[in-house]
């Protein structure tokens, strides 16, 4: 299995796209994609969908284009910017870190005074431009405009840090996994979905228009291997991991079974996924009509919602073999 594209991966880590504003990173994905698929179409609530056609079943392939971010609610006479949250977006993770808007201007979170910091609440912060006042801001923009965290990407040996590897590295995956496919008898559908932060709003629309035999989601997973963390079986560098159940799913016996066999008989290194909170696309994908069979591959990552999340290079390459065997079954 080649090496990670740097270039590639740091073109989807760094390209804006909260929920709901995925527009410049669908256009860098539909270029990427656009050699290896025998159709692309983006549906009405901005899926981008790229099909390669077969006889067998039709799968469906889910890694969502958005990011966390926040959105302006007001502009006060002094230029300071309020804000609330577009998903999971802590205000301890938030406090002095730098945001980036639509527009490349860049802002930093900052808070009023306060007594105790556990009383430290989104409505507590603000965004400083840089602004004097409110009409220098309004220069730059306005109510309803969203950021994103600031996070570049960087690699160090075997470990990639960035904002938005949630979920940015599962469409890597996919994208790369579209790639090397060679000899599949099926017909896949990849689905770089929307809006999967703010209720996994994108993966049902387009799982309700394709209608799939089979989903896999590909998306990250906490950890448990820092210090003094929440005890969790899952470690980075040690695999792919094979979701067994998070808070909007239970992984299909049979979806999870075929996972399992396909790393074991391929020497994939991998792990087996219990998330006690969160959830992924195939949370959507597998109550859509009547029922879809559904599982998830994910990627251990180290402090999930922050401009600064990390991954193993070494998980990335197991998750991109393990779902190319798993579709060319």
């Amino acid at each position: 299995m080649s090496k990670i594209n740097n270039d590639l991966l740091k073109k989807l880590l760094e390209t804006f796209g909260p929920s709901g504003n995925e527009e410049a990173i669908r256009d860098v994905i539909k270029e990427e994609i656009k050699g290896y698929v025998d159709e692309i179409k983006v549906d009405a609530l901005g899926n981008l969908i790229g099909i390669k056609k077969g006889k067998g079943k039709k799968i469906m392939v889910a890694g969502h284009m958005d990011e966390i971010g926040i959105m302006v609610t007001n502009i006060d006479e002094n230029g300071f910017i309020r804000f609330t949250s577009i998903g999971g977006v802590s205000p301890f993770t938030e406090l002095y870190q730098r945001v980036m808007f639509a527009d490349g201007t860049l802002g930093v979170v900052g808070m009023e005074k306060l007594d105790d910091m556990k009383d430290l609440t989104l409505s507590k912060m603000f965004i400083d431009i840089g602004a004097g006042s409110k009409e220098e801001a309004l220069k730059k923009m306005n109510v309803g405009d969203v950021a994103c965290f600031y996070g570049p990407f960087v690699q160090n040996d075997d470990y990639i840090m960035s904002k938005a590897l949630d979920d940015r590295i599962g469409c890597y995956i996919a994208i790369e996994a579209l790639k090397a496919l060679k000899n599949c008898p099926n017909e896949v559908y990849f689905v770089f979905t929307v809006q999967e932060e703010v209720g996994l709003r994108g993966a049902r629309t387009s799982a309700y228009g394709i209608d799939p035999d089979m989903g896999i989601a590909i998306d990250v997973t906490s950890t448990g291997d820092t210090p003094k963390c929440k005890p969790m079986d899952m470690k980075m560098g040690s695999g792919a991991a094979i979701k067994v159940k998070d808070n909007s799913v239970l992984a299909h016996p049979e979806v999870k079974k075929l996972m399992i066999e396909t790393a074991k008989e391929n020497n994939i290194p991998y792990q087996l996924e219990v998330l006690e909170a969160g959830g992924t696309d195939s949370g959507a994908i597998h109550i859509t009509r009547s029922g879809v069979p559904s599982g998830v591959i994910s990627v251990p990552c180290r402090y999930v919602h922050s401009p600064s999340e990390m991954v193993s290079v070494k998980d990335v390459e197991s998750a991109i073999e393990l779902l190319c065997k798993v579709l060319e079954k």
